[in-house]
């Protein structure tokens, strides 16, 4: 039996493994500092569609597609599927894999999707419901931008705090046997809960989203009797730099000093000094895309041996956020380690 530990963390007795994986991913993300790491980039972020919808559906299609190729398995192996997107009403995950036929378990946890989409398969798997599933999220900056923010013809100014949402793709397929070599295993899971500090500032999600980062990770040090020191490192999925300073303070005040071995996605994908992505990079394909393109190769070169993944979600949406509601986080973190 897998140990409940705490609250809100599970210690898997035997671990769950990432088969494979697949990302894919927008001209600008193939141009930042990942972009060789990618399965593919795309050079028009249409993906040869008519709307940006319908070019977030084809990068889950795909993605899911590339990663079960990738991994020796057919639709029919695939007990279920469980995926989400930013958008209303997942349409970019129910016109993307509706052709693949298998069980969907649709999830939404904003930016944190990668994460909770990983901890449902991985315990449907250890709970022994499934022998093999898949996990995809996606983003697209133009379907976001339209769904939460503006048209982008109004070509309005961003703020510094704000991130850049990703367009991307990130596909997984986990399994209870290690059937070839694996990239990864998950050992631990830890769920977060919803924190609101009732900051209502939708172009700084970094900042809205730290705090929730921040009790996830200590619940996850508590639970796990863990420091640390005692991961290669600990992740988070799209905070970008100003979230990155709210989070390492906010551990610090609660006695962790993460600040030599914090990492995230958002950071990572872009470059910040050439390309204008501000705070850096956000939304669902973010952390999906660099989990799977460089987190996991790290684990499978064995350059890491352990690493905390935590991805962050801001729990808003355009009614909350015309009406003066505050914006509410969330994060899922997962143990994965080296096979």
């Amino acid at each position: 039996m897998d140990e409940k530990k705490g609250r809100g963390s599970i210690k898997l007795k035997e671990p769950v493994y990432i088969l494979n994986s697949a990302s894919i991913v927008g001209k600008k993300e193939g141009e930042g500092p990942l972009g060789l790491l990618f399965d593919m980039v795309g050079e028009d972020d249409l993906f040869g569609c008519e709307t940006w919808e319908e070019a977030e559906s084809n990068l889950q299609k795909d993605a899911v597609y590339m990663a079960m190729e990738k991994a020796g398995v057919k639709p029919e192996d695939i007990s279920f599927i469980f995926a989400g997107d930013l958008l209303g009403q997942s349409i970019a995950t129910s016109f993307g894999i509706s052709c693949y036929q298998i069980p969907l378990l649709g999830v939404y946890g904003a930016c944190s999707t990668c994460g909770e989409s990983l901890t449902l398969g991985a315990m449907s798997i250890a709970g022994g419901f499934a022998d093999k599933v898949v996990c995809v999220t996606s983003s697209h900056f133009a379907s976001a931008e339209k769904e939460f923010r503006y048209p982008l013809e109004y070509g309005n100014q961003r703020p510094l705090s704000a991130t850049w949402t990703v367009t991307g793709s990130g596909a997984f397929v986990l399994a209870r046997e290690r059937e070839k070599q694996a990239r990864a295993v998950i050992t631990g899971l830890t769920v977060g809960k919803i924190v609101d500090y009732g900051l209502k500032d939708s172009m700084n999600m970094g900042a809205c989203m730290a705090p929730s980062a921040a009790s996830t990770l200590e619940r996850h040090f508590i639970d796990y009797e863990s420091q640390p020191e005692d991961y290669d490192k600990i992740i988070t999925g799209d905070l970008g730099s100003v979230g990155q300073t709210v989070l390492i303070d906010l551990m610090r005040e609660k006695g962790y000093d993460i600040s030599q071995v914090h990492m995230d996605c958002g950071i990572e994908i872009f470059d910040a000094d050439s390309q204008d992505t501000h705070a850096g990079g956000s939304g669902c394909g973010c952390s999906a895309v660099t989990l799977s393109a460089f987190i996991l190769k790290q684990l499978e070169e064995n350059n890491w041996k352990k690493v905390l993944f935590m991805p962050t979600g801001a729990l808003l949406s355009k009614t909350s956020f015309n009406e003066g509601k505050s914006v509410p986080g969330i994060a899922h973190a997962l143990v994965l380690e080296h096979v």
